[in-house]
């Protein structure tokens, strides 16, 4: 999730989305860096001889009230569990914000003899990019990250998850819910633009981890409803419970039925039970982000797209006791899996869910890991009204807030792939982070960000 991103100018926001990293570029070694995901056993079998030496540091941008950061600890502990750590050898630092009292903490933990420290903050990785040069010893996460590889720090990583699969099965699972209205005749003229039916998005931010996320979500949905046509309105905030309420009030009153989200709180579903419990919109479903929303809207929730962080933190946790205890360990600069190695996953179906959801998903969840469907199928959208013959993207990282000089310098790359017949955008191989940008056609951004 480029998540939380620094509060830099409108420009930088805007624009940090095209910013990056990493892949086929060089590392400081001169090797070509290995930008696909390790499997959880390449570092051989779990070498516990000095597990007790191991302290692990954790900068959280949040806490447990927070869906993004709640998520990150319960991967956490989970594999913390999995792999024999116990809860004292965990260090957490909790709601540490963008600046450089992040580089403060980690030089903190560091001190009380942690030998991996992970953020969880995209705004975090300049700061851990600091205190990586500065303890070459000690190996250093930045979640979220974008420029790891090409940094020349082989103590600084970064990780992802391709959780635009997940986002796709959560479009499925709002199209057929679509379906159903349709075929109920709940659809009404103000839920329609000519022949399209309206949905709606609450974004955090207008960058690719962003753009990545609705666009997956469009699709899924799009392929049960071919004639939707979806708004995008952005909060500028990755948390903000009344933005988040506002937004999805707003693409109410619009018309949409559908109401999708890449933001942290359980603003968006809220709103919408409230609307539907007081009969001012009763036919409006919600699709949430990160955690099960039925709590906050039992009535309206369909599911969740979210990520099963305990996937790379026990691939993480395994590397740095097999470090400790002498082994010659790899950490991946880059790591992202998704569907393949459990690593994604939509949360449990909502009571609203349409009739056979479940087998649906079950199916295009298997055509996702058989590599028979891709998210981005070039041949499912347009853009400009066209379809796309090539996509490519510089992986260079760019400092953004002093004119876009290239602070390191990375590839530009051929993102389209064609296999097993079908030519798609390849995301989160080049890195971990999403680069997928592209406006699709059917996909609107609101000019009007909530404020």
């Amino acid at each position: 999730m480029f998540k939380k991103i620094l509060s830099l100018t409108l420009a930088l926001l805007l624009a940090v989305s095209m910013i990056s990293v990493l892949a086929s570029c060089k590392s400081k070694t001169g090797e070509t860096t290995d930008t696909t995901a390790k499997p959880a056993d390449e570092n051989g079998d779990l070498n516990t001889s000095k597990i007790a030496d191991v302290k692990i540091g954790l900068i959280m941008v949040g806490d447990e009230s927070e869906g993004y950061t709640l998520a990150h600890m319960d991967g956490i502990k989970a594999a913390a569990k999995k792999v024999g750590l116990t809860d004292d050898q965990l260090k957490w630092e909790f709601n540490i914000g963008e600046t450089s009292d992040c580089t403060a903490k980690a030089n903190g933990l560091v001190a009380q003899g942690c030998q991996l420290v992970i953020s969880n903050s995209y705004g975090h990785q300049e700061y851990m990019a600091e205190a990586a040069e500065e303890h070459e010893d000690v190996e250093f996460v930045a979640m979220t990250g974008d420029f790891a590889a090409i940094s020349g720090l082989d103590n600084l990583h970064n990780a992802f998850t391709r959780v635009y699969e997940s986002r796709y099965v959560s479009g499925v699972v709002a199209g057929l819910k679509l379906q159903e209205l349709i075929n109920d005749n709940k659809i009404e003229a103000k839920n329609k633009n000519g022949d399209n039916i309206k949905i709606g998005y609450v974004g955090a931010y207008p960058y690719a981890e962003v753009v990545s996320g609705y666009t997956a979500f469009y699709l899924g949905l799009k392929s049960v409803v071919s004639n939707v046509e979806m708004t995008v309105v952005y909060t500028d905030s990755w948390f903000s419970i009344e933005k988040e309420k506002a937004a999805a009030e707003k693409l109410m009153a619009d018309g949409c039925v559908i109401i999708g989200q890449h933001a942290d709180s359980t603003g968006a579903p809220a709103a919408v039970e409230a609307a539907h419990k007081a009969g001012t919109y009763t036919n409006v479903y919600s699709v949430g982000y990160n955690v099960s929303m039925l709590e906050a809207a039992p009535t309206v929730a369909l599911t969740s797209a979210s990520n099963n962080w305990e996937v790379y933190y026990e691939y993480l946790f395994k590397a740095i006791i097999n470090k400790v205890s002498g082994e010659n360990v790899t950490i991946a600069a880059n790591w992202a899996e998704g569907y393949n190695q459990n690593a994604v996953n939509i949360t449990a179906l909502g009571t609203a869910c349409a009739a056979g959801t479940q087998a649906k998903v079950d199916e295009t969840i298997a055509a996702i890991k058989a590599g028979t469907l891709k998210v981005f199928d070039v041949s499912k959208f347009t853009v400009g009204g066209a379809h796309i013959t090539e996509n490519k993207f510089d992986l260079s990282y760019r400092d953004w807030a002093n004119g876009g000089v290239v602070v390191y310098q990375g590839d530009t790359v051929e993102t389209l792939k064609t296999e097993k017949g079908i030519t798609y955008v390849d995301e989160s191989t080049f890195r971990s982070a999403p680069y997928f940008e592209l406006r699709i056609d059917g996909i609107t951004e609101d000019a009007t960000h909530i404020q």
